[in-house]
């Protein structure tokens, strides 16, 4: 087996191609059938026409939260918090942006009328998060004041700010347990029209639910992959999920995750047996996919873990080819851009 570097992942893309607004309709963005060869250039409301009856949809449906909050320290110093995570007692994990980080036990003047005192690091000492409770004259729990004071956590590569229009289309249309920083965005092209289809067609659907952290963004600093250290994402995949898959895979159905939070959730499940919990899964080229037959998938970073999964499961020279091909039909790349269809190749 090859000993990939993360070199082999770069590729070059022109920055007009980062699209910094979504299709004006959610299934009218580009798909790149990637099950074919050559690979072909369809429409993703023809999705449908790809899969059979009794294939499996698996979505996640975590929700996005309001993560991004402004404030100020004591010494009237600027700052900005992304909440990573929700803990028990008004506390919170963040991020944190400021010039100088204020010492524990520092009052934080939050946008909104509320306050956070830092508490600490997180998960440790060492920890690069910081823990912090929000306090407001309400009582509000930190996902009350997120709604009330927050602002949509748009990627670092979407230049302009958040607006309303934000507000609903980083938003998947059946998302539904709060807690993600970023947006599951293959689900992104989904609407009413397309999922009514995609059951006409006897295509089932199932649910996971993985928190998207932040730490989706984060930049792989080391060139031996192995080296690099995964964020932990929140996972949870249901009994009712787990019996699909198991009838799907009994009728001879496929199963099509929708999106890298997806597969990351069903291969954590099964290389851990543990149905929820906490996962630190990287998957790169070499891994054996337990569960996932197709993968509906954004265009993604390079150099990132998401084009070390992506190459993982359909084969390296198919997905750089398939990257070279996009980059030259012009597709629209990242959170806001086309997607691809891809099938495993092990």
């Amino acid at each position: 087996m090859r000993a990939f570097t993360l070199s082999d992942f770069d590729f070059d893309l022109p920055p007009e191609l980062v699209a910094q607004h979504p299709a004006a309709e959610r299934s009218a963005s580009r798909l790149l059938d990637g099950t074919v060869h050559p690979p072909a250039d369809r429409i993703f409301k023809t999705l449908p026409t790809l899969l059979r009856a009794g294939d499996l949809l698996v979505f996640n449906d975590t929700r996005v939260v309001r993560a991004r909050l402004f404030g100020e320290k004591p010494t009237g110093g600027k700052l900005e918090l992304l909440v990573e995570r929700v803990l028990q007692d008004h506390e919170v994990v963040a991020h944190m942006k400021v010039s100088k980080k204020p010492p524990v036990g520092t009052v934080l003047a939050m946008a909104g009328g509320f306050s956070a005192t830092l508490l600490g690091r997180w998960p440790d000492e060492q920890g690069a998060l910081f823990r912090l409770r929000f306090v407001s004259d309400a009582g509000e729990d930190p996902y009350a004041l997120m709604a009330r004071c927050g602002h949509v956590p748009l990627p670092p590569y979407i230049e302009h700010a958040d607006s309303q229009d934000d507000e609903r289309r980083y938003q998947t249309v059946f998302a539904r347990v709060p807690g993600a920083v970023a947006a599951p965005t293959a689900a992104l092209h989904f609407d009413e029209p397309l999922l009514a289809e995609l059951e006409a067609r006897g295509v089932v659907r199932a649910n996971v639910t993985l928190h998207v952290g932040a730490g989706t963004f984060q930049p792989v600093k080391t060139e031996k992959i192995a080296e690099h250290q995964m964020h932990a994402e929140r996972y949870e995949v249901p009994e009712a999920t787990q019996r699909a898959i198991a009838q799907a895979k009994a009728r001879g159905g496929r199963i099509v995750a929708v999106g890298t939070t997806t597969v990351r959730t069903l291969e954590a499940w099964a290389t851990s047996g543990e149905a929820s919990g906490d996962t630190r899964i990287f998957i790169t080229p070499g891994f054996a996919f337990e569960h996932v037959d197709l993968l509906v998938t954004n265009f993604h970073l390079p150099k990132s873990t998401l084009m070390m999964l992506v190459s993982a499961f359909a084969g390296y020279e198919r997905v750089m080819a398939l990257y070279a091909h996009a980059v030259r039909e012009r597709y629209r790349f990242f959170s806001y851009g086309d997607a691809m269809l891809l099938a495993r190749a092990n």
